[in-house]
């Protein structure tokens, strides 16, 4: 399989890096050598051949586990064809066609083969077109295909995203990169990790035409390229980065690169950006070699690292990055150094590694983003281009929704139900989950119910929301007549959790219990069972941690990691889980800490790997040892402490903090933590309209078998509600949901102060408004000001769709219309609206002055109008 002559124009150095990585993965992939690699005993062409063995090179770890020769063959097959038979393939250079066209993979997605379903319904569509406008058509199918909505963390495949409609920023960007590679445009995935200015992140797509870069937002055209709403917040990053998966030398900055990936650095697209370098020091002076140079941003109420870097021989590691704030941290060998930097007024910064441990004393810090830049001037577009992306957007919107009215229904959802003898609101939970998957789930329900009964449709409630969008039904049958045979050694509620439900963190979802089941006898299964820890020396003796061969850590299906016998030290974790529930063994990730436990009779236990970095980090220790941790909200600071708001909980391992896992919005402390023992960081933060955040550091420690009480508290800015304008009281609003005729502001707001609401309901900024609303429905309620949420000019049937497509909303909330700008006006004339675009947020006083705006994307603006209605409702 050795390339004899290259038929991809690289230099010397990248064709030797590649056909040094492509006989490794030989090696790595010896267990599933037919499965990979058989697909090289066919007839290929040279290109065919290249073109593969380029994609092995560089191929994750986990792709190697999950997938076969065929489907890799097939994407090359029609990258090439595409390349060949499209109007501008002989255009694009080998090396952008290698990396931003020719792979499969743009984020942690399940891989299909995806390209010629895409093609066949847009690459007519492109025929004639320049490869600018052909990025501008294949956006306005991808805005026909899916919608945003907010999910969670696993990466629906672009098919999976199509079939349900809608899903986040990461899949919509997902299926774009996927879309544009499939017509032969170099494509790639933009995300910037954290915002400086918000709590939240985003993705994007950039897309290549003609020797020039452009960028788009996935599935929310634009009449023209390099235009978003993101666009302002893009010009506050601190990181925009974008993964090839190959050592990649192209003319990008690189944050980032090892033997299989390289991280590139897009800020100077955006953003101002400066490149910073740290020299990291001994007490003594020396350059540290090695060290691990942290640059932490405050996000989600922790310090988040926005690259990790390892000093070079002359202990310096360099970063390129916004006109902000960050921490950066440097620690080697558990001795550690930490300064806060502002990046304007920094180019070359050293720190001195003179600490160990941890500081006794709190710490405040105050946190600075990037400023606001204004946006650039553009040449207007006329009017008839307008009209013309107004209409397509439109068109786009209405062939989703006649897609979408093809899901199952409430009715057929209980005539089903009825006819399996199932509780009708469990079975349309279920369905209306499924979504474009929904006939799919039924066929399952209706094929194995009469089976096995309520089991059938216990699996699905088990399952992750959106494992029921991309499920198949072959899948779904693999794990119910894998678990049902061991029901009844253990009781319904540990069955249904940590036996039958498949899916144990965010790996990829697939058939895997009859095959694991099938590499055990019933003597060793049963062996097993009876001592599960014996199942721990057997992975111990089997499998093999590699953590260097992929930075898609816990994506591999765990029957792909049990077929290879290697594996990622999270994806190790997850098949060890999944093996004990497929042989009947009670099993999860630690519900905090995330390391893979077993239930025996004396309760849960740790399953320790050798080799695993968890296990090196604890070897000091004999066992887990744990202690309690009692947290006290102080509720006399004024504000409410709620994890991964604005609080976290880290441990110190091996000089680096590492933040637990507890779910969102957690407010409850009645219950006292059982936390492993060790060295403890409490950040909490309060962030200030404008982006800058009041952060305080607390320490502890929590000792073996005792219990410690730490409060929650924080560091609090000194901040009056100012009268930004004046608003007429007089100005009215045409009555929307609400019933007929007009709502006049003043009369709202005399009793307690109003929240007024512009929304575009079809962008991403206010979808995040709206859903923020329903998640502060009941504080909002509690505040008794009206929710005034104010769109265009929608119909009242179009006003009732929207409601119903936001359900949770504050009682007080109502849709009311502004059809020719006029209220949007009055407000603009108290107040600039600025140029971030929809939502405009105002909150009004009892007086309709304007005590607070915000516009365009802003996470958390929802909570600051809140705070500020409470705060003024109690002057």
């Amino acid at each position: 399989m050795e390339l004899k002559t290259p038929v991809f124009s690289l230099s010397e150095q990248e064709l030797l890096n590649m056909e040094q990585r492509f006989k490794e993965k030989l090696e790595i992939g010896a267990a599933r050598r037919q499965e990979l690699f058989g697909v090289f005993d066919e007839p290929l062409t040279a290109e065919e051949r290249f073109a593969l063995q380029f994609l092995y090179a560089y191929m994750p770890l986990n792709d190697m586990a999950d997938y076969s020769g065929e489907l890799f063959l097939s994407h090359v097959r029609q990258a090439l064809a595409t390349r060949r038979e499209s109007e501008w393939g002989s255009r694009i250079p080998d090396s952008v066609f290698l990396h931003f066209v020719l792979p499969y993979r743009v984020n942690n997605e399940n891989i299909e083969d995806y390209r010629g379903v895409i093609y066949s319904e847009l690459g007519p569509r492109v025929q004639g077109l320049t490869m600018e406008e052909a990025i501008l058509e294949a956006n306005y199918w991808c805005h026909e295909k899916a919608t945003y909505i907010g999910s969670d963390l696993r990466t629906l495949s672009p098919l999976g995203l199509i079939r349900s409609a809608r899903g986040r920023c990461g899949e919509e960007s997902t299926l774009c990169v996927s879309a544009l590679r499939s017509i032969g445009i170099p494509a790639r995935q933009c995300y910037t990790p954290r915002w400086a200015h918000c709590d939240d992140n985003h993705a994007w797509v950039e897309a290549w035409a003609d020797g020039q870069w452009h960028y788009i937002g996935a599935c929310e055209p634009e009449a023209r390229l390099d235009q978003g709403w993101f666009s302002g917040p893009a010009r506050r990053a601190m990181l925009v980065h974008s993964r090839v998966p190959a050592q990649y030398a192209g003319p990008e900055d690189i944050t980032y690169a090892d033997k299989w990936h390289t991280e590139i650095n897009l800020l100077d697209n955006y953003a101002p950006a400066r490149t910073i370098t740290v020299s990291v020091r001994d007490s003594g002076g020396a350059a540290v070699s090695g060290a691990t140079v942290q640059f932490l941003l405050y996000n989600y109420a922790e310090l988040f690292p926005l690259a990790q870097l390892v000093t070079d021989a002359q202990g310096e590691v360099s970063f390129k990055t916004g006109y902000g704030e960050l921490m950066v941290r440097a620690v080697y060998e558990e001795q550690w150094g930490q300064c806060k930097i502002t990046v304007p007024e920094a180019e070359r910064l050293e720190i001195v590694l003179s600490q160990t441990g941890q500081p006794q004393a709190a710490e405040d810090f105050i946190m600075v983003p990037p400023p606001e830049i204004p946006d650039p001037e553009l040449a207007p577009l006329t009017e008839e281009a307008l009209e013309r992306h107004a209409a397509r957007v439109a068109e786009g919107t209405a062939i989703r929704a006649a897609y979408e009215a093809s899901f199952m229904n409430e009715t057929e959802a209980e005539e089903l139900a009825r006819g399996l003898k199932l509780p009708e609101d469990r079975v349309w939970a279920v369905l209306e989950k499924a979504r474009g998957n929904s006939h799919d789930i039924a066929a399952f329900l209706k094929e194995q119910s009469p089976k096995h009964g309520e089991w059938a449709l216990k699996l699905l409630e088990v399952l992750n929301d959106k494992d029921l969008i991309d499920t198949a039904r072959e899948v779904l049958v693999d794990h119910l007549e894998g678990a049902l045979p061991l029901l009844g050694e253990q009781e319904d509620e540990i069955f249904s959790r940590y036996i039958l439900r498949p899916r144990v963190y965010f790996e990829m979802f697939t058939p895997y219990r009859k095959a694991i089941q099938s590499a055990f006898t019933a003597e060793e299964a049963a062996e097993f069972r009876r001592d599960p820890s014996r199942l721990v020396e057997f992975f111990n003796q089997e499998w093999e941690i590699r953590d260097d061969l992929t930075h898609l850590r816990g994506k591999a299906a765990p029957g792909g990691t049990f077929a290879l016998k290697k594996g990622d030290s999270v994806s190790i974790d997850l098949c060890f889980v999944a093996v004990c529930r497929s042989l009947g063994i009670p099993a999860r990730l630690h519900p905090s800490e995330l390391y893979p436990q077993f239930k025996d009779e004396s309760g849960w236990q740790a399953a320790e790997f050798e080799g695993h970095p968890r296990t090196i980090a604890s070897s000091k220790q004999e066992t887990r040892e744990t202690g309690t941790l009692r947290l006290v909200s102080e509720s006399e600071s004024g504000t409410e402490a709620s994890y991964n708001e604005n609080f976290t909980l880290a441990r110190l391992e091996n000089g680096i903090y590492k933040t637990l896992i507890y779910p969102h919005a957690k407010k409850d402390f009645a219950e006292p933590l059982e936390v492993e023992a060790g060295e403890y960081r409490l950040t909490t933060g309060i962030r200030l309209k404008e982006g800058t955040v009041y952060g305080r550091l607390a320490y502890f420690e929590v000792q073996p078998g005792k219990e410690i009480t730490v409060p929650i508290t924080f560091h609090q800015p000194e901040q009056a509600i100012p009268v930004l304008g004046q608003v007429d009281p007089a100005a009215v609003f045409t009555a929307g949901n609400e019933g007929a005729g007009t709502i006049r502001l003043g009369e709202r707001a005399a009793d307690k102060g109003a929240v007024v609401a512009f929304l575009d309901p079809s962008r991403e900024p206010s979808k995040h408004l709206l859903r923020e609303s329903a998640e502060l429905a009941e504080a909002f309620d509690a505040a008794g000001a009206p929710l005034l949420l104010v769109t265009g000019g929608a119909d009242k049937a179009a006003l009732a769709e929207l409601q119903a497509a936001h359900p949770g909303l504050p009682s007080i909330a109502g849709f009311v219309l502004d059809p020719a700008d006029e209220s949007l006006q009055a407000f603009a004339k108290a107040v600039p609206l600025g140029g971030s675009g929809y939502p405009y947020l105002y909150v009004l006083d009892r007086e309709c002055r304007i005590r607070y705006q915000e516009s365009g994307y802003k996470p958390g603006s929802g909570k600051e109008a809140l705070g500020i209605l409470t705060g003024i409702q109690s002057n």
